[in-house]
């Protein structure tokens, strides 16, 4: 039995004679949907797999399936002869436009066997008997050239029992290694500093092994955790063998990794006999190794041949690559890979000091993964669109630094001394980060947008310019938008008398979710508002890039609450005010803060909504109505039968009244912040930690001490009520509880799993909260009249599917959201989310539930 080894990405082009066996073998070996047959694109085009006139137009086909499963990363097996070098060469071109190896499996079959086969067939019965013959010749003489013409391996299987033996077996590429999970501490450029790696290695709790010499041989840690370097371990600073003794035993004994770095590819081909130019540090390294032993040498020598090029780490959610690594290369294995990694990308330019300069790929990186890299000395790490530079200049006496991986943290020692002078001096300070607006294509068109909680989530085109429009024009800097809140689903339609919303059917609803514990939270009647405070203007302007501000205030969709700036920073004054003499900042260790809440009166915001739909009609009816009633009743007095039609205009009219009264209670004249109230209910974010699946008991407790700590009276109390879905009379409490309420004017209430990130069966995500409405409250929603029979009953056909659907989908995104500012991603990947959130409002729902 023959294994043949095939990368687990790559193209394997089939090659051998008509009759070899070749789509059998490819049916044996390889899925369905990997292979790719000649005949099949021939039939796709001509309807006929013999008709030789489509061979053009079905191997153009063929080229464009094929660069497209290349694209997407996916094995593919071309099924054609591919006898001929012009038909190889098309293929090799194709792999090495998608970075993938071409690897050749030639089905060496005796020609007799072959036209055996073919005569056997009735699509090739009438076949020119010179073509059999002539495949024969040009198989031949392919054969010895097949590595030439660019196929990195090349499997020949002679006769057919080797073709019927063979078996395929996929080889995990070098850089993949995704089931490689960390936790990693990956560490910059050492380049010979040996006493400041020890010390680093050190600080990161890795317990250092020595020989009889007091050499440092190796380094363990306790904890399971496993040292990355980036590469550059060698070459200008004074002890690069001892660096190489370190490392190397370290990834020897399974405790670190190491991908390549230019210095260490210039060093390898030294140490093999190949002419370089002994330079920028080299002539250190060579001289130190000069005086080591003969097997040492030979080991490093066999070490620096064994570098890859970059490393895929952590499924997927970590490069490490020592020049950086565009996305579409991770994974990838080619000479323009592999150059890229060691060496990045030059505009072709020189700088001032003779240095090449390179090309930022990096501000325009939109990868998911995040990128740690080193290569180029910067005076201190700075993330920039999920990548970072490791490299702080330890060599150049700066420092030697470290990142712990998932934590983000960084962990660094300063040089010991200056080993080499720098050609280009490092900078004093760290650079600003250079503005690097949204892209277009970041949200334009459909989007998939990847959620932790709930998969992936779909945006139409058109929804996605809808918000394009409300963004682009009316938002505020997406640089202060890391959140918009979901919308909440109403609680399922009640048949009770006289309600079409009762908070017996959440209690339900949640109790058949699994969900014991509940909260019921008083519903602030006033408009949705997240508060983004931080500690001053300079942490607003360090952490979201934005200057003379302190924060923001904003709506749903992502408008400014206050047209007039300043009214905006006295409110955000006193939120501070509350948070200060709470002690969050330091308790929280944070310098900011991300807040949902609600800002009131509701006609603060609704102000347009109130004069156009509301009091019109309350306007419209107070003018009709009474004079109609009147009329009536001179009718009725007069012995006219006008008795039911007086009745129902009289109860129109109280109708009317208390849809009047009903939107009355929540708009009252304010001046300036006068009169305005925050109610926060859910503190979403502070810095390094999203709060979003923090349990609600102790969410509400940390509002309380912002409510009891602020000076100015602006903050509101938000009432609660806790409540076991099983227990009938704890149910009861509630129900009275909202009864009273709503009876007194109150909107309702929201009704939340006490613990955050709920899930259900399935392990599907339950509803984050639902709102209960109050009857008097419905009546602004669903008019004046909703409350009689024949309407309630009409309006108990509502269809909450959508509602359901669309809650879930925005509060998926606006978690990951959250997940993602908290972590400093970039903006891009923030905003992705948040944008996903306007998008969705846009979808058609009824805007009554």
């Amino acid at each position: 039995m023959t294994a043949l080894a095939v990368p687990d990405v790559c193209l394997v082009v089939l090659i051998g004679t008509t009759g070899a066996g070749k789509s059998t073998f490819a049916r044996r070996l390889f899925a369905p949907t990997e292979t790719v047959s000649s005949d099949v694109c021939r039939g796709m085009v001509a309807d006929d797999e013999n008709d030789q006139s489509a061979t053009p137009d079905a191997f153009e086909l063929l080229h464009y399936i094929v660069g497209k499963r290349l694209a997407a990363g996916r094995l593919t097996v071309v099924d054609a002869t591919n006898v001929q070098s012009e038909a190889r060469r098309a293929l090799v071109a194709l792999a090495r436009e998608h970075d993938v190896l071409p690897v050749a499996v030639v089905l060496d079959v005796p020609e007799p066997v072959c036209a055996a086969r073919n005569a056997a067939r009735p699509d090739r019965a009438s076949m020119p008997a010179h073509v059999l013959p002539r495949q024969r010749r040009e198989l031949r003489r392919s054969l010895r050239g097949l590595a030439r013409e660019g196929f990195r391996t090349v499997h020949v299987l002679r006769g057919t029992d080797e073709v019927d033996a063979a078996t395929v077996t996929r080889e995990r590429r070098y850089s993949d290694l995704r089931h490689l999970t960390g936790p990693f501490d990956i560490v910059g450029d050492v380049h010979g500093c040996r006493a400041e790696l020890e010390t680093l290695l050190t600080r990161l709790g890795y317990a250092l092994e020595r020989d009889a010499a007091g050499r440092a041989t190796g380094a363990h840690h306790p904890g399971g955790r496993t040292a990355v370097f980036v590469g550059d371990l060698v070459d200008r600073g004074p002890d690069s063998p001892g660096v190489l003794r370190l490392v190397m035993g370290m990834v020897e004994a399974g405790d670190a990794l190491a991908v390549s770095g230019n210095h260490e590819q210039k060093l390898a081909r030294h140490l093999r006999g190949r002419r370089v130019r002994i330079s920028h540090g080299l002539a250190e390294t060579v001289a130190q190794l000069a005086r080591e032993e003969d097997a040492f040498t030979g080991r490093v020598t066999a070490f620096v041949d064994s570098l890859t090029s970059h490393y895929v780490l952590d499924g997927g959610r970590l490069v490490v690559a020592h020049a950086g690594l565009p996305e579409k290369y991770h994974g990838r294995a080619s000479g323009r890979v592999r150059a890229h990694a060691l060496y990045g990308d030059t505009t072709g330019e020189t700088d001032e000091f003779g240095l090449p300069v390179r090309y930022p790929w990096a501000e325009e990186y939109r990868g998911r993964a995040a990128v740690v890299y080193g290569h180029t000395p910067v005076p201190a790490p700075l993330w920039i669109n999920n990548t970072l530079c490791l490299d702080t200049g330890c060599v150049f006496g700066g420092a030697l630094t470290a990142l712990r991986w998932p934590e983000r943290e960084l962990v660094d020692t300063p040089a010991e001394r200056t080993w080499y002078e720098p050609v280009r001096p490092l900078a004093p300070v760290a650079p600003e980060p250079a503005e690097r607006p949204l892209d277009l294509g970041d949200v334009a068109g459909r989007r998939v947008v990847e959620t932790r909680h709930h998969g992936r989530i779909a945006v139409r085109e058109d929804n996605a310019a809808a918000a394009l429009e409300v963004m682009s024009r009316f938002a505020l800097d997406p640089r202060l938008l890391g959140y918009l809140p979901p919308t909440m689903a109403p609680c399922a339609t009640s048949r009770r008398d006289g309600f079409l919303e009762h908070p017996e059917e959440a209690f339900a609803a949640y109790r058949d979710a699994g969900v014991r514990e509940v909260v019921c939270e008083e519903k602030h009647m006033g408009s949705r508002a997240v508060v983004l405070v931080c500690r001053n203007e300079d942490a607003a302007r360090e952490r979201f890039g934005v200057p003379g501000v302190s924060g923001a205030l904003y709506t749903r969709t992502g408008r400014a609450f206050f047209a007039d700036g300043a009214l905006t920073e006295r409110l955000l004054a006193s939120v501070r005010a509350a948070v200060d003499g709470a002690g969050l900042w330091e308790e929280l260790a944070t310098d900011w803060l991300l807040l949902d809440a609600e800002l009131l009166p509701w006609s603060l915001k609704a102000g347009k909504l109130l004069r156009e739909q509301y009091a019109a009609v309350g306007a419209a009816a107070r003018s009709a109505l009474p004079p109609a009633v009147a009329a009536l009743e001179r009718a009725a007095a007069r012995g006219v039968a006008v008795d039911d039609l007086l009745e129902r205009h009289r109860g129109r009219a109280a109708d009317t009244t208390a849809f009047t009264e009903a939107y009355r209670r929540y708009c009252w004249p304010v001046s300036g912040l006068d009169g305005v109230g925050l109610a926060p209910f859910q503190l979403l974010a502070v810095d390094g930690r999203s709060l979003a699946a923090e349990p609600h008991d102790a969410q509400l407790a940390l509002i309380d001490r912002l409510v009891a700590a602020d000076p100015s009276g602006l903050l509101r109390t938000t009432g609660r009520l806790f409540v076991d879905t099983e227990d009938e009379a704890s149910r009861a409490r509630a129900t009275d509880w909202w009864l009273e309420a709503t009876g007194a004017g109150g909107e309702g209430m929201v009704v939340k799993p006490l613990q955050a990130l709920v899930r259900g069966g399935g392990g599907r995500l339950v509803q984050p909260g639902v709102k209960c409405r109050g009857r008097e409250y419905l009546r602004i929603v669903y008019g004046p009249e909703y409350t009689r029979p024949d309407q309630l009953e009409r309006l108990r056909d509502r269809h909450l599917g959508h509602k359901r659907s669309l809650a879930l989908r925005e509060y998926a995104l606006g978690l990951e959201a959250l997940d993602r500012l908290a972590a400093g991603e970039p903006l891009w990947r923030v905003h992705e989310p948040v944008f996903a959130v306007l998008a969705l409002e846009s979808e058609p729902v009824d805007p009554r539930l």
